[in-house]
């Protein structure tokens, strides 16, 4: 790949994560769905934040967890995410930019709080999220540098913000930047709900060619596919994308590209703590040997390694040093 600044330049939601630990009948009080994502107002994450048990906050937001791991993994990479002006937007840019992370977004005082995911995990270690998306939903196309996405060997953009206007027409300009740079595009769906809503925008990005990787888990590849098994989703969905990653949780993850597939067992645990992140970490380790030039199954090996990382704690960033965890995979 051409010799860049960055290796990878992610744009998403910039999140302080307040993560605590719940029963599943609070869950079903307060009507909410394991395992799922939802949206919610500033009223309602005020609200629920008191009702909920302690907690410990963290910076977070997907992609901005996927950095943190491409950080610790020894590469290069930075942040595009909209903060309010606020103490929990300081927090967060003291955060990222502690790990090493390139942000230069600066926070703004009319796009109202800084976003929060309240998370709750229950005892089977499943994580329940309600994300106030505040200033993170107000990212402007203007925060979108065209010289930094052409200094980044890849440009990854969270599928959670697809959602608003202003952030869709952001990433729309981080593509066409890329495309003119010869910068890879990798986009992750997400969350199902995304797939849900946007279900035509995604096939439209495959068949325009603006995305080069695709990550997607084996209900929202189903979903996105309209196919009744992952083997019928990931033939009709492949040959639209160069590159094509599937994640199937304790079962490990499959990738295609081209006529080549290549597929992973998870990596082994002591235990399964908190679920939070292992998307994100994947994402990490996978576009950490992209942008090293490994092979499609040493990537997916990264990815495996560096999910189960983070679902051995609480908190959806790595604790452990991960280029030691993977050793000589990255050399």
């Amino acid at each position: 790949m051409p010799d860049r600044r960055l290796d990878v330049l992610a744009i998403g939601n910039a999140i302080v994560d307040v993560i605590a630990n719940a029963d599943d009948a609070f869950l079903d009080r307060e009507g909410m769905h394991k395992g799922a994502m939802r949206l919610i107002d500033e009223a309602e994450a005020t609200r629920l934040y008191d009702a909920m048990g302690p907690a410990r906050e963290a910076s977070g937001g997907s992609a901005a967890n996927t950095v943190a791991g491409l950080a610790s993994l020894g590469l290069s990479a930075g942040f595009i995410g909209q903060l309010g002006d606020d103490q929990l937007g300081e927090i967060f840019t003291h955060d990222i930019r502690s790990l090493g992370v390139a942000f230069d977004t600066p926070p703004r005082g009319d796009v109202g709080a800084t976003a929060r995911c309240l998370i709750l995990v229950t005892p089977d270690a499943q994580r329940t999220m309600n994300t106030f998306l505040g200033a993170a939903q107000m990212l402007s196309p203007d925060a979108v540098d065209p010289a930094a996405v052409a200094d980044a060997r890849i440009v990854y953009l969270e599928g959670y913000l697809w959602d608003p206007a202003d952030p869709r027409a952001a990433m729309y300009k981080a593509m066409d930047a890329a495309r003119d740079a010869g910068t890879q595009v990798a986009f992750t769906l997400s969350d199902s709900f995304v797939v849900d809503r946007h279900r035509g925008d995604v096939l439209k990005l495959l068949e325009e060619r603006r995305i080069d990787i695709l990550f997607a888990n084996e209900a929202e590849i189903l979903m996105l596919a309209g196919g009744a098994n992952l083997d019928a989703a990931l033939d009709a969905i492949a040959p639209q994308v160069a590159t094509l990653v599937v994640t199937r949780s304790e079962h490990g993850a499959v990738a295609r590209r081209g006529d080549e597939r290549a597929e992973v067992p998870a990596a082994a645990i002591h235990a399964l703590v908190d679920t939070t992140g292992a998307g994100d970490l994947f994402a990490a380790g996978f576009l950490a040997g992209e942008a090293r030039g490994a092979s499609l199954e040493t990537s997916l090996k990264l990815g495996a390694i560096c999910a189960a990382e983070v679902i051995q704690h609480f908190g959806a960033r790595p604790e452990a040093d991960l280029k030691t965890l993977v050793g000589d995979l990255l050399d």
